[in-house]
């Protein structure tokens, strides 16, 4: 995959403008003293793991002439090499999702993003020894991924294994502010999987299932219209379960998912 060089003025040419023809080369022009750069580094280098750039750090008080004329003016200061060209990225620090979308624009894709795209392929296909397979490589090799455990976590589900699927969910914690609320939502999908498999004996119970079921098949538009139903029918049901299950349905998606945001209103208004 990638790798990271440290570059001065007598290996610029080299390792950024003539290696930006072979790949992306990510310059993170940074500081000793900047409180940000330390932020920065390690998503720059874990994903470095992931992605097949070049990180090239330069430090702008050992290299000012380097910094005047890329134009830097404050720190950190991510530029990125790409078929010769310097373009812009971005100052300060972003997440890992955000310098993810930035890498997607020069045609970056990351392997683990790749080989999980292969795994939900095999699972579409019902073959799930190699799902397992592709799983179990990813895991060898990025072992304490958030993304990967969450990944494996709803392939345990569609298993049926609830079990060992909310003890790998609690590994992810608080901390892990762009996993957590997606952990949270899937610990709320294990629920949904055991409403699921409940034969209703009555109306609401059948609907409540059939929404389940529509969550675990992500027909997450038709799930959410039948919980609102619910909603507006019966707010006392399973105390307040449809519009709960709405709630872990919009955990699933995350905030910024055009179905969150236009089932959000229309709760909203039900409700108020």
């Amino acid at each position: 995959m990638g790798y990271a060089v440290v570059v001065d003025p007598s290996n610029f040419q080299q390792e950024v403008i003539e290696n930006s023809y072979k790949k992306p080369v990510v310059i993170d022009f940074s500081a000793t003293w900047c409180g940000p750069c330390k932020l920065l580094k390690p998503i720059l280098e874990k994903l470095l793991q992931e992605y097949d750039f070049v990180l090239a750090t330069i430090d702008i008080d050992a290299h000012p002439n380097l910094a005047q004329q890329y134009n830097v003016e404050g720190v950190p200061d991510v530029k990125i090499a790409f078929q010769g060209k310097i373009n812009q990225g971005f100052v300060g620090v972003l997440s890992e999702a955000e310098i993810k979308d930035l890498l997607k624009q020069f045609n970056l894709t990351s392997e683990l993003e790749q080989k999980i795209a292969e795994m939900h392929q095999a699972m579409a296909e019902k073959n799930v020894p190699k799902a397992k397979e592709i799983l179990d490589e990813l895991f060898a090799k990025y072992p304490e991924h958030p993304q990967l455990i969450l990944e494996t976590v709803n392939f345990l589900i569609r298993l049926n294994r609830l079990e060992d699927a909310d003890k790998m969910l609690s590994t992810i914690g608080a901390d892990q502010k762009e996993y957590y609320p997606k952990a949270q939502g899937m610990k709320s999908l294990i629920e949904f999987k055991k409403m699921a498999s409940i034969e209703g004996q009555n109306d609401l119970e059948q609907q409540f299932s059939q929404g389940a079921k529509y969550t675990l098949g992500e027909e997450y538009e038709e799930a959410l219209k039948l919980f609102l139903n619910l909603v507006e029918s019966n707010r006392e049901y399973k105390n307040d379960g449809a519009r709960k299950a709405m709630i872990s349905i919009f955990k699933l998606l995350g905030n910024t998912h055009p179905l969150t945001k236009k089932y959000q209103q229309e709760l909203t208004m039900t409700l108020y």
